[in-house]
């Protein structure tokens, strides 16, 4: 289990280099906007020689000890028995779902994709795009929105993503997204978030 386990954070980590946006209703706007991020872009490379992240942030330990610090807080058993087991693995115990599995992977529907902990919004379907990587993908999280922590499991070096009011652990950010817009890849497990249609 473990072993395949590995496999799967390996895929996620080197198996998407090469990223499409899905959604080709860009308007001029919306380009020159994210021309504007690219130009601001630093890459995360940097982020662990100076030890924070393009926000300004110090980068954190990768744990889960510090739980009182977000907005929402709730014992491991009140996770557990609201989670349920698969979900709790996953945004508690920093799982990884396999690739090709998750109900949000190739789901391009418009609305915002949010928290599967704590309902706090954290991704707008506009920034979604298919990667061929096998799980969601975004090229944008919402401002504020996520916690950058630096990641050194398994012999990487990564850059976690966990959600900024509860802590859940979401996925990975990488610097293989589309270049035309912010360059980055957040790399999302579907069980870590739901979806609220806009509809």
């Amino acid at each position: 289990m473990k072993i395949l386990v590995a496999i799967a954070v390996v895929i996620m980590t080197v198996g998407c280099q090469s990223s499409d946006k899905h959604n080709m209703r860009h308007s001029a706007t919306k380009i020159d906007a994210n021309s504007k991020i690219k130009q601001s872009h630093k890459p995360h490379s940097k982020e662990y020689e100076i030890g924070q992240n393009k926000n300004e942030k110090a980068l954190n330990d990768n744990d889960m000890t510090d739980q009182n610090k977000y907005p929402v807080v709730k014992s491991e058993k009140q996770w557990r028995e609201e989670l349920g087991e698969e979900r709790y693995r996953i945004l508690r115990q920093k799982g990884t779902e396999y690739p090709g599995t998750g109900k949000y992977n190739l789901h391009f529907s418009k609305g915002t994709y949010a928290c599967g902990g704590c309902n706090a919004p954290l991704f707008a379907s506009d920034n979604k795009f298919e990667s061929n990587c096998g799980w969601p993908s975004f090229d944008e999280a919402i401002e504020g929105s996520i916690e950058y922590v630096k990641d050194t499991s398994l012999g990487m070096i990564r850059t976690e993503v966990l959600c900024a009011k509860c802590g859940g652990h979401l996925g990975h950010v990488f610097e293989d997204g589309p270049k035309e817009t912010t360059g980055q890849r957040y790399c999302i497990n579907s069980l870590a978030i739901d979806f609220i249609d806009e509809e």
